[in-house]
């Protein structure tokens, strides 16, 4: 175990070595890391265990022969349910976290406070919506799915409008490759270097988009006016409309810096607060990097508390 100095007059004692917040990829690898070199640790979870794995049909950037989201996340949870160090409080939401000189506290929905030497942020993200998005114009108060939600059966034979050029468009035709479905890819500048991976599939129209303007409500059909970057006008109609505009970070109130984009970079944080996976920041976001950005987090922990940061012990 880590060992947790006095204060002066009376031992210290907290609830673990560490407290991780989230149970993504990042969240899990840092609590399966931490066990590793003996932490103790809290992993605290509003949802299930790898809840966004499970939503991935089909898997092509990760190690050790995994072709499915829910199968990585079925070994992912195992593990983590096998290990001894690793306290689960699942069904808990964080709302609120303070960093000391000398420890953390976390406090949850039921009002009770956790306590800890470092506390793991790898709250990840979620995803943006119409009214999120300066390039849409859409009417008040719409929702639109994620393109993941999208079913097979229910996408056959179909036109189905998308917004956003994000990778998950690429998973779903990877999932889905003899599903008869054409999808209308409306996407901004900036997102012309992530649609490359599906140019060349038969099924998608690709529309780059200076704006669009829905007018449409959550039922099918759907209906845009798109202005095109070269200026052109055209009206597209779609079965449904589903989204690939992206996400946005989500943490929980208290000591955490937030950048101008609501990420939270890892260098302008408190440090006894460390963060994880896909809150970093908007690049980089896969299973890989969040799971190595975990351990190399739990790691950090570690050293620190054995004082070996400052004597440039390679993490």
């Amino acid at each position: 175990m880590v060992d947790t100095p006095p204060r002066t007059g009376s031992p210290t004692i907290h609830d673990a070595d560490l407290i991780i917040i989230g149970g993504g990829p990042a969240g899990c690898a840092a609590a399966r890391m931490a066990a590793s070199v003996g932490m103790r640790s809290i992993l605290v979870e509003p949802d299930r265990l790898c809840r966004n794995l499970y939503r991935i049909p089909a898997l092509n950037n990760v190690l050790g022969g995994y072709a499915s989201g829910p199968e990585l996340a079925d070994s992912i949870v195992a593990e983590l349910k096998s290990t001894e160090l690793c306290r689960l409080e699942l069904g808990r939401h964080v709302t609120e976290l303070h960093a000391d000189k000398d420890h953390v506290t976390v406090t949850v929905d039921t009002s009770a406070r956790l306590t800890a030497r470092y506390a793991i942020v790898a709250t990840g993200v979620g995803p943006l919506q119409p009214r999120d998005i300066a390039w849409i114009t859409a009417p008040d108060g719409l929702t639109l799915p994620p393109l993941w939600q999208a079913e097979a059966d229910a996408a056959e034979g179909r036109d189905l409008l998308v917004l956003g050029g994000d990778r998950p468009i690429g998973t779903f035709l990877r999932a889905n490759p003899t599903t008869d479905t054409r999808l209308f890819v409306a996407y901004p500048a900036a997102d012309a270097y992530k649609i490359e991976e599906i140019r060349e599939d038969s099924r998608v129209v690709l529309l780059p988009v200076e704006h669009l303007t829905l007018s449409c409500g959550e039922d099918s059909p759907v209906s845009a006016e798109v202005l095109g970057r070269n200026g052109e006008q055209q009206t597209v109609t779609a079965d449904a409309a589903y989204l690939s505009i992206g996400n946005a970070p989500t943490a929980p109130s208290g000591d955490l810096v937030r950048g101008a984009d609501g990420y939270c970079p890892p260098t302008d944080q408190h440090p006894r607060v460390i963060v994880a996976g896909d809150l970093r920041f908007a690049r980089f976001q896969r299973i890989m990097t969040a799971s190595g950005s975990g351990s190399e987090a739990a790691l950090h922990a570690y050293y620190a508390t054995r004082e070996l940061l400052a004597e440039g012990v390679s993490i």
